[in-house]
């Protein structure tokens, strides 16, 4: 069995780390941090900005800044699928 987050790295996706800074509801003078990762796609970050949406919609911290950080963990150039086995005995 292939495991599904190698399958996304193949087919694009790479690790996203998104730095959230959002307000407090009860003190909006502070700010706190929250840090999310998922495997997404660059430039348009699909997976994060699901994520996002769900946070203005449902929680009461509203958003104040978000920094991502995005890295494909598997560069076409480092993989190649082999098609067939050899047996070493």
């Amino acid at each position: 069995m292939i495991d599904k987050d190698f399958i996304r790295q193949i087919d694009g996706y790479g690790l996203t780390t998104a730095e959230i800074h959002y307000r407090l509801p009860d003190q909006p003078s502070l700010l706190q941090l929250y840090v999310w990762q998922d495997y997404d796609l660059a430039p348009d970050f699909p997976t994060l900005q699901g994520f996002l949406d769900f946070w203005k919609r449902e929680l009461e911290g509203a958003l104040h800044s978000v920094r991502v950080a995005h890295q494909r963990l598997i560069r076409p150039s480092e993989f190649r699928a082999v098609n067939g086995i050899i047996t070493v005995h």
